[in-house]
């Protein structure tokens, strides 16, 4: 049996300039998507997620189609084994370290995409990431998660944890001089953040093929667990074609 909605991706929720956040796009479908136990979802975006227009949802026991209102595929999710996520334990540090990383994040003085939902200077509405390199190929960032992330019981929405993976993983690759976009998100999430809690985000560079690169993020809790964890794949753009 297969389910249909409708959704509007708000402008405060976009990436580029002109199109939505890909961690964000991805979860509003990951996280609609059923799954089993040793299975996780795994996002492809096909289009630059169009923003404030209606774009339709169907999902159904195995997949998940985002559709532009003349039907182009936007993304699609289907399920795969949660063992593609055993390099995205990214080892962390404390959380005064991941602070004090964030002075280096390079998104201050040359973003492509500064309005970012997830790691935008400029956007005044989204999560401020500001995830900034270690030296060996990782990157850390805290988040404290604001009120109006609210799920359910005082927990983040899941769909904000998807765009809190996307962009510490990205900022591991060169991104102020090898502009990149989202094109492949798979998750895992194993527990939710509570409102207000102090959290550290780990990037990691995993590998480049040609225009694509691949990195990993996780998600820690206050006390050092894992709560997500998350493996990209990016397409090196030019960002003027986004913005």
């Amino acid at each position: 049996m297969s389910a249909h909605e409708v959704l509007r991706i708000e402008r405060r929720f976009r990436g580029p300039d002109r199109s939505a956040n890909g961690g964000y796009t991805a979860g509003l479908i990951g996280t609609r998507l059923g799954t089993s136990d040793d299975a996780v979802p795994q996002v492809t975006l096909r289009m630059p997620p169009p923003l404030e227009t209606d774009l339709d949802l169907t999902t159904s026991e195995g997949s998940a189609f985002l559709r532009a209102s003349d039907g182009a595929v936007v993304a699609e999710a289907e399920p795969v084994s949660v063992d593609v996520l055993d390099d995205a334990a990214i080892d962390p540090v404390q959380y005064d370290e991941a602070l004090a990383a964030e002075a280096s994040y390079r998104g201050l003085e040359n973003h492509p995409f500064p309005g970012c939902y997830a790691c935008g200077p400029d956007n005044k509405h989204g999560l401020r990431l500001r995830p900034g390199l270690l030296g060996d190929g990782r990157t850390a960032c805290t988040w404290t998660p604001a009120a109006e992330l609210a799920g359910t019981h005082d927990l983040v929405a899941p769909v904000h944890l998807w765009a809190a993976l996307d962009c510490p993983g990205g900022w591991s690759i060169d991104l102020d001089g090898r502009p990149s976009v989202l094109g492949q998100m798979t998750a895992c999430l194993d527990a939710q953040p509570q409102l207000g809690e102090p959290c550290v985000i780990m990037g990691r560079h995993l590998g480049e093929s040609g225009r694509k690169t691949f990195t990993a993020t996780t998600l820690y809790d206050s006390d050092g667990r894992i709560l997500a964890r998350a493996r990209h794949t990016w397409i090196a753009v030019d960002p003027a074609l986004f913005n």
